[in-house]
């Protein structure tokens, strides 16, 4: 992965440190296709929406939150609102206490400051100073980060990726898993029973999952909560909150504040 800083180009798996913060700055509407590198990876964003598709699945990271990437997994992205993020890469052998699946963690304001930090350090930082314990500080801090649940499950079989493309398509269809069932040719239990062994969800949490991606996009393109809301086919505001809150522990009107704000510092790298 290509990294600019002050003007000059260095390849941060090339970094002999065993841990690299880089901070990006990539406006809006990135696209980058699929590939996978040695370190684990860590995407914090502090401003936009990042989608990272796995196999399997799609994980949303909203400001505030964070994407872990296990090392030699095969990931693509793209994002929603003017993108503003840290990333850190890690070397195998310090990951090895650290998730071996992709997960979202939420990042407490020590976490952050302490991410913002590392990403002014110079490449070659002193890993036996200061540097480096500040550095070591940041790795046991991400260690007892707490996992988010935005991961929206794709399923393999054929029916039931219909069903996703058409709640992607339309997250606002509110047809009932009996509808879904007779549409895909199936007996309501055994779609009930498919829905949870490929996604571990129910077929309610799942459709859920859509609503919420669909939510955090519009937010991060700075449309206002009522209007997601009744996009979404909600009768009330009041309703799609209690849903957004439940599901994220956060009311919408965060996501919404922290989508448009940038505090991003002058000083940060940029990736390529």
């Amino acid at each position: 992965m290509t990294v600019h800083r002050s003007g000059e180009t260095f390849d941060s798996e090339a970094i002999p440190r065993p841990i690299v913060a880089v901070g990006m700055d990539l406006g809006d509407g990135i696209a980058q296709p699929s590939h996978s590198h040695s370190k684990a990876e860590l995407v914090f964003t502090t401003r936009g929406l990042l989608t990272c598709e796995v196999a399997k699945g799609l994980w949303m990271v909203p400001p505030e939150c964070a994407l872990w990437i296990p090392g030699g997994m095969e990931h693509s992205g793209r994002s929603a609102g003017e993108l503003e993020a840290y990333v850190l890469f890690v070397d195998p052998d310090l990951a090895e206490d650290l998730p071996t699946e992709c997960c979202t963690v939420s990042v407490d304001p020590l976490l952050r400051e302490l991410l913002t930090a590392a990403a002014q350090l110079p490449p070659l930082y002193d890993r036996e100073g200061a540097d480096g314990r500040l550095v070591q500080t940041m790795l046991d801090r991400l260690r007892i980060a707490p996992v988010e649940h935005l991961h929206l499950p794709l399923p393999d079989d054929a029916r039931l990726r219909t069903i996703a493309q058409a709640l992607a398509n339309d997250p606002s269809d509110r047809a009932t898993i009996g509808e879904w069932a007779r549409r895909v040719a199936m007996s309501e239990r055994t779609l009930a029973r498919f829905i949870l062994r490929e996604t571990g969800m129910s077929f309610g949490s799942w459709r859920q999952q859509f609503q919420i991606r669909f939510a955090l996009e519009r937010l991060a393109g700075s449309a206002s909560v009522q209007s997601v809301a009744f996009d979404l086919g909600y009768e009330s505001v009041s309703a799609f909150i209690t849903m957004f809150k439940k599901a994220l522990g956060q009311p919408p009107g965060k996501y919404a504040s922290c989508s448009g704000r940038s505090s991003f510092p002058r000083t940060s790298r940029n990736l390529q």
